[in-house]
């Protein structure tokens, strides 16, 4: 049954990618200035040679997105490798909504296209490679904009939006994380004072017991930002797939941040109730995650469920099935279905 079962869903896909290939004009042109799109940030995209030895700018990403020798387990950036394929299947899921756009070619795309080349032969000359990868990417949206016209832009501008992701912060990000570390801080504090009744005293991004029994600082890896990142990237997906307004896309965007500094403050306090009980030895076990890192995963349960709530509460009315109000698989009116009389 399984197999039949699999079959027919990869029937179905290969029907569907059929389809929708038929109906997407512009292949032929959008894939060969794709292509010389790629090969220039290939063989001219990286000058900062004494860094990263290579020449080709998706060279320096992964080497980014693996903190060179150190691998993906010590990188803050390694999500950014899921973030292509995740684009891919956001733009899959409103295929049909894609291909039943007014699609054409459309010269004001090059106005976007002509930005991306700018700003990468400035980060080119600066030796700023992540100037360089914006320029990339909003080239290849300028890209999508010339072959298939500005309803395109305007409806596939929040999954591509997800590819800012995949500029790696590295020590930009330390600004980020010392305000978030504070801000952890401080509510740790407030927090275990007023609420739990657990006398912590903080000295700046220190957390400590007054008769010294345990102590702990908000270093940057606990700062959070990792869950803030995974908390704005799953905003922006359901507010793609689920709303359709921009003034609630905008809220589901702009809530990520407070839910993911509440689960930040929920992995904080857990590693201080466990130590105020338990003493340091307790403390540090929850701060490594305890069995099969269960407590890592703490900062995502309030964001995650929060924002789930939140699209909930938001979301538009569900219409007719695509398919099945009269339209194709592409979302254009089927004139060759016979009408009852």
């Amino acid at each position: 049954m399984d197999t039949h079962i699999n079959d027919g869903i990869l029937e179905e896909f290969r029907r569907d990618l059929s389809e929708v290939w038929q109906e997407l004009p512009n292949k032929a042109f959008f894939g060969v200035l794709l292509v010389a799109w790629f090969s220039l940030f290939h063989f001219l995209g990286n000058s900062t040679l004494g860094y990263v030895d290579t020449k080709s700018l998706f060279g320096y990403m992964y080497d980014a997105y693996t903190s060179g020798n150190r691998g993906l387990a010590e990188s803050e950036d390694a999500f950014a490798l899921l973030i292509p394929f995740v684009v891919l299947a956001l733009y899959w899921s409103k295929r049909r909504t894609l291909v039943a756009q007014d699609l054409r070619s459309w010269t004001p795309g090059l106005v976007l296209l002509s930005g991306g080349l700018l700003l990468h032969l400035f980060g080119f000359l600066i030796q700023q490679p992540r100037v360089s990868i914006v320029g990339f990417f909003v080239g290849v949206y300028g890209l999508t904009g010339l072959a298939w016209g500005p309803a395109w832009l305007r409806t596939t501008f929040f999954p591509f939006f997800l590819f800012g992701f995949c500029v790696p912060m590295g020590s930009l990000a330390e600004p980020i994380t010392f305000r978030l570390r504070l801000v952890v801080s401080h509510l740790v504090e407030f927090v275990s004072h007023f609420f739990l009744a657990i006398d912590v005293i903080r000295d700046g991004t220190m957390l400590r017991d007054p008769t010294n029994r345990y102590s702990y600082e908000v270093a940057a890896a606990c700062s959070g930002i990792r869950s803030l990142i995974a908390t704005f990237a799953l905003a922006i997906i359901l507010a793609f797939v689920s709303l359709r307004t921009w003034w609630k896309r905008g809220l589901m965007v702009l809530a990520a941040l407070p839910l993911a500094l509440l689960g930040n403050l929920l992995r904080m306090l857990s590693i201080v109730i466990a130590a105020e009980y338990g003493g340091q030895e307790a403390g540090t076990y929850v701060h490594d995650g305890g069995p099969m890192g269960i407590f890592s995963m703490l900062p995502y349960i309030p964001a995650f469920i929060g924002l789930l709530i939140l699209e909930r509460y938001l979301a538009d009315p569900i219409g007719p099935p695509e398919g099945q109000d009269g339209r194709g698989p592409s979302g254009r009116q089927d004139l060759a279905r016979p009408v009852a009389p």
